[in-house]
């Protein structure tokens, strides 16, 4: 799925047959052997230009920047669209961008972004004070605070209310300009935080924070299994996960060739179904911690967190249909008319991993991926209670293991949370850079979730 070894890192659905086939790549010598050192060169290059132009940029390339380099076509649109948010003209002054990045961070604790950006704050010349706390910085910031909780945690409960209260005339208001531009940076870093808590980021040698998991290495692609001492038991059975995952995929493409369709009833019920099943997915193995000194000055309200979209006994607000409120017709327009430019790089990052692919699952090259991503996407969405009406959620339940599925609920919803045996739990036989895709899939599902939840109250304001 997401291992760059056996084709060039350029996106599309995939065209490989649905069975797949053993890799002849990484067969020793012959064409084969010459083909796939060709193409691994490439992508070393690719990798190699990215990360040169990340350090004449900033002056360093940090562990983010190396571990999305396992993927250059992602990494390349990553970083147009975080150097837009920070460095490039908007309606924000750079320092206080860099203020609402600390602010989205600190809400999932995530100590790494944090003590990133009070480092680029007062590079771009903030005040220092401001670090002492949210409540040494000027109110307009610190009316953020509201939305970001909700962003960070419930976007359902996001309303034109919320959009208005910060609007409205005053000493302290936003324009709608800087609004837009500030929801952006916070659901940027909110999901930039699940994706540093998913890989196990850890800081850079000098800095300050973060947790007890290793980064994947870009230089080693080897699987969890074989890095773990699981014994020879262990690694069977992850093969045989490979195998029954290839089954299901198959065996759900030929029941779509033979089905004449499911009736939208049926799509609404599954859908219902599933987003019931996953009140039942939550981490067992975590115990709750302290939020740290450093990042809790930046956070108000700190018990206040993910709870699940619908719970049994509660009114749950209604669902998001996705077809009533699209990025593509809604969302990417109203980002591009008062945030030129924005929408258009974040369309083309929303483009790229969801259409990110290099045909392979494991050990098996040729495979068309697309039934596999969509699944992990949707899924995504589910949890935030999207649902779109013509897709069949009985494909997550065929494709998503249990362990996928913490693992997923969890990065996205309480990143802080994740621990190194959730990734190491989940496709035991699957390459470091397979599992970093999926991180990728979960970090712009969750900020396309949250964002089409703030866009659609802005526009309900508007109206």
């Amino acid at each position: 799925m997401g291992s760059p070894e056996p084709s060039s890192p350029h996106g599309g659905g995939g065209s490989g047959g649905g069975n797949g086939r053993r890799c002849p790549f990484r067969a020793a010598g012959g064409r084969l052997g010459a083909a796939f050192g060709i193409l691994q060169e490439g992508i070393e290059s690719s990798r190699r230009q990215l990360l040169i132009e990340a350090f004449v940029s900033a002056g360093r390339v940090d562990n983010i920047t190396m571990v999305m380099g396992l993927h250059p076509q992602y990494l390349s649109s990553f970083w147009k669209t975080q150097y837009l948010l920070l460095r490039m003209d908007g309606p924000l002054p750079y320092h206080k961008r860099h203020y609402i990045a600390i602010m989205a961070a600190a809400r999932h604790q995530c100590t790494y972004l944090v003590g990133l950006h009070m480092g680029e704050f007062l590079q771009a010349g903030g005040n220092p004070a401001w670090l002492q706390g949210l409540h040494c910085a000027p109110q307009k910031l610190r009316n953020l605070n509201e939305i970001n909780k909700l962003l960070a945690h419930r976007p359902w409960l996001i309303t034109k209310e919320h959009i208005e209260a910060l609007l409205k005339t005053g000493e302290h208001s936003w324009s709608l300009a800087e609004l837009v531009q500030a929801l952006v940076l916070l659901t940027h870093y909110h999901s930039l935080a699940s994706f540093v808590f998913g890989c196990g980021i850890n800081p850079e040698a000098g800095q300050d924070g973060g947790h007890g998991c290793r980064p994947p290495s870009p230089h080693s692609d080897s699987s969890p299994t074989a890095e773990d001492s699981t014994g020879c038991s262990g690694g069977r059975d992850a093969v045989r996960e490979v195998e029954a995952l290839m089954e299901r995929m198959q065996l759900l493409r030929d029941s779509q060739r033979e089905e004449e369709g499911v009736t939208q009833e049926e799509m609404a019920t599954r859908f219902e179904m599933e987003k019931t099943e996953s009140l039942l997915v939550a981490p067992s193995d975590v115990t709750e911690h302290a939020l740290q000194s450093g990042v809790l000055c930046f956070v108000e309200d700190p018990e206040f967190g993910y709870k699940d979209f619908t719970r049994r006994g509660e009114q749950a607000p209604p669902t998001f249909r996705a077809q009533d409120y699209t990025w593509e017709d809604h969302g990417f327009s109203l980002i591009n008319r008062l945030y030129p430019d924005v929408g258009q790089l974040l369309d083309e990052k929303f483009q790229v991993v969801y259409n990110l692919t290099y045909n392979t699952i494991a050990m098996h090259c040729g495979v068309d991926t697309s039934m596999l991503r969509r699944a992990i996407w949707n899924y995504v969405h589910c949890v935030f209670g999207i649902r779109y009406d013509d897709y069949d959620y009985g494909e997550v339940n065929q494709l998503l293991e249990r362990s996928l599925k913490v693992y997923i609920k969890t990065v996205a919803c309480y990143p802080e949370k994740t621990t190194k045996r959730m990734y190491a739990q989940f496709w035991r036989h699957f390459k470091h850079s397979e599992k970093v895709h999926v991180n990728l899939l979960l970090l712009e599902a969750r900020l396309q979730a949250a964002l089409l939840y703030a866009l659609r109250a802005v526009t309900r304001y508007m109206t």
